[in-house]
């Protein structure tokens, strides 16, 4: 497929849309500094959660919040994501090493976020607002089907804890009523002890299930995280 297929327009600067595809597991230099798409991914990631938030705050005018919430997570989940880069054909561009492709599951979706920012920076946010409506949502996307889903954040935390066999535990620290008189509940989720991420929710379950889509959500996405698991499967293999 081309650029222009996939794009529905000619683009300005075609290197920003090349470092897009180059994954961090190819090094390509760029006067003396290595070049890959983890900040166009980064940049990609905020301007995806902007323009998903606009449509599902326009599409669901009469849900609250937490609904709003929890129905952009789906959209922009990791699987989400790479199931709809594969549909664009981004697989066949991506640039990585043989090996990338079992130890990043989520490449392709992590290019798509960071194609998203190359559109940010080439074609402005109306443009790339414009893309992600047409492209991915209208083409790949039910919005009402998707926000029916159930997603359970939190078993799919712990099946992820017993496949890397890392004990994941879930302690209510806090319970209070807000100035309403509504509970409040909040959440930590620990990994082998060290805590990770927090959730604050009107029941002990809402808390529970926002803990875990926090900290699976830094799993992907936070270099700091990513290497303290490292550190303590390691840690827990010397012991």
């Amino acid at each position: 497929m081309s650029l222009y297929n996939m794009l529905g327009f000619y683009p300005n600067n075609i290197e920003l849309y090349e470092q897009a595809f180059i994954h961090r597991s190819i090094v390509v230099t760029q006067d003396g500094k290595r070049s890959n798409n983890e900040r166009l991914e980064f940049l990609g990631d905020a301007i995806l959660d902007a323009i998903i938030a606009d449509v599902v705050y326009t599409h669901f005018p009469n849900k609250k919040e937490g609904f709003l919430t929890n129905t952009r997570s789906k959209i922009v989940q990791r699987e989400s994501l790479n199931q709809v880069a594969l549909a664009l054909g981004i697989d066949k561009k991506v640039a990585s090493m043989p090996y990338a492709t079992t130890h990043h599951k989520y490449m392709y979706g992590n290019a798509l976020e960071a194609l998203i920012g190359a559109i940010y920076l080439d074609q402005g946010y109306r443009r790339c607002c414009k893309f992600v409506k047409e492209r991915i949502i209208r083409e790949y996307i039910s919005l009402d089907k998707l926000a029916s889903r159930e997603v359970n954040f939190k078993s799919r935390l712990l099946e992820w804890g017993q496949k890397t066999k890392l004990h994941i535990e879930f302690d209510l620290i806090e319970t209070f009523t807000d100035r309403d008189g509504n509970p409040v509940f909040q959440t930590s989720v620990s990994l082998e002890g060290t805590p990770l991420g927090i959730g604050i929710g009107s029941t002990k379950k809402e808390s529970q299930q926002l803990a875990a889509k926090n900290v699976i959500r830094k799993i992907h996405k936070d270099k700091d995280i990513r290497k303290l698991i490292e550190e303590i499967k390691n840690r827990n293999v010397n012991n």
